[in-house]
């Protein structure tokens, strides 16, 4: 039985503004382009946009194998995916219409996986949304193969409005009938800007991104009106591992004596004025935990585990050296620096902790607002943190070096962006 991949996209230009999606249906066993989708939907917000690609893809499933379809949807929206997976709730009632049509979809089919990926990893599906916005803005109606002057479409219009029988279009080009995605009012997105309508339902680091970009505003230079939520990041001390630089993930190495001391001197600086934690969290591995449990004694504060702080998983590569693993893997080291997508032998890439990671720390940012955090963890995630903050891409953590129980700082704003306000800090061990 054929599965099939669901990638879509959606897009605004002004947020809300002339807005537009795209969705490509792909044969799982091959990555065959079965059907492709793609519609400019007026002045709109990006959220509705990604809604609107995602029921453009069901339904182009739907067209291609009937109920009962098995289908994998993967998109760059974090929204859509966490809402349709069940783990999000949809506070905005403009979404919900939406949500319903595409639920509506889903159980006629059988979709196996709710997965979010990466910007770059759903370049075909963005490229036909931004298509369908090119399109509209010279007046022509996006298709595949080409565009269609507006006359000319609407000439070929039976009357009522409904388009003439074409035949059978061939797989790579088939539409998607505008009519079975329904009319739900539109709303786009430009960059993964959020409309300000929907940040109330957006965890703090989301929302605090999404409204500086919707400001058009560099992190620092907007105002807030609320308290911000600190969100100090802890990396552990020294280990075995670290002091021989070898790669140490998922091993659960302890602290050297060295490493206990200076988590003792991050918990004196940390439990001195300005510092004042009202939350301690950390990774569940032993080397982290050791380095709260430290500050956590100095503070007088417990200790909370979350399991997503955790270091990237360097599967067949843990325990070895860099050396080694050049001389051992020499192919799949040169793919893994080269693309955060690409996992080591038997691990995990970049790009798959950047995901769990990010749903870390919206959860702490949420839970804790107003609070100041502080999260003991390892280079990977701090990193995560760091570069979502600023917006940048998963290329930029090969370009940031942190020391061992170095601090880091970023204040998250509800109702502006997040600012990272210091950077590998070690003034503590010196």
């Amino acid at each position: 039985m054929t599965s099939y991949i669901i990638e879509a996209d959606g897009g605004s230009r002004g947020n809300p503004g002339p807005a537009g999606y795209g969705a490509v249906v792909k044969d799982a066993s091959d990555g065959q382009v079965l059907a492709e989708a793609a519609e400019a939907i007026g002045v709109a917000t990006n959220n509705v946009a990604e809604y609107r690609g995602l029921i453009a893809g069901l339904t182009a499933v739907l067209g291609l194998a009937g109920d009962g379809a098995s289908v994998a949807v993967r998109m760059d929206s974090k929204l859509v995916i966490e809402q349709m997976a069940g783990r999000w709730k949809i506070k905005n009632e403009g979404l919900r219409p939406l949500a319903l049509e595409a639920g509506a979809l889903v159980r006629r089919l059988r979709v196996t996986e709710w997965t979010w990926i990466p910007r770059e990893r759903n370049k075909h599906a963005d490229r036909l949304a931004n298509e369908a916005m090119d399109a509209a803005a010279k007046g022509l109606t996006w298709k595949a193969g080409g565009t269609t002057p507006p006359e000319a479409s609407a000439a070929t219009r039976e009357p009522g409005g409904a388009p003439p029988d074409r035949g059978e279009p061939s797989a790579a080009t088939r539409e998607v009938d505008s009519r079975a995605r329904g009319s739900a009012p539109s709303v786009a997105k430009q960059t993964d800007v959020l409309d300000v309508s929907d940040i109330a339902e957006m965890s703090a680091p989301t929302a605090s991104i999404a409204t500086a970009q919707r400001l058009g505003k560099n992190a620092g230079w907007v105002s807030s009106t609320k308290v911000a939520t600190s969100l100090l990041l802890l990396r552990h001390g020294e280990t075995e591992m670290s002091l021989e630089r070898r790669f140490s993930g998922r091993g659960d190495a302890e602290l050297t004596p060295n490493g206990l001391a200076q988590a003792s001197a991050a918990a004196d600086r940390l439990s001195r004025v300005p510092y004042r934690l009202d939350v301690i969290v950390t990774s569940p591995l032993k080397r982290a935990r050791q380095t709260a449990e430290v500050v956590a004694q100095r503070t007088g504060l417990g200790v909370e585990v979350d399991e997503d702080l955790r270091e990237a998983d360097f599967g067949a590569w843990e325990g070895h050296t860099f050396t080694e693993v050049q001389r051992r893997w020499p192919a799949e080291l040169a793919a893994w620096l080269a693309d955060p997508t690409v996992a080591p032998p038997g691990g995990e890439s970049f790009a798959t902790a950047a995901a769990r990671v990010q749903a870390a720390g919206e959860r702490l940012v949420e839970r804790y607002e107003g609070k100041t955090v502080l999260a003991v963890s390892h280079v990977t995630p701090i990193k995560m943190l760091l570069r979502l903050a600023l917006m940048a891409p998963l290329e930029a953590l090969y370009r940031m070096h942190l020391d061992l129980a170095c601090l880091s700082l970023i204040d998250y704003y509800a109702d502006g962006p997040a600012v990272v306000k210091s950077f590998n800090d070690i003034s503590h061990l010196r």
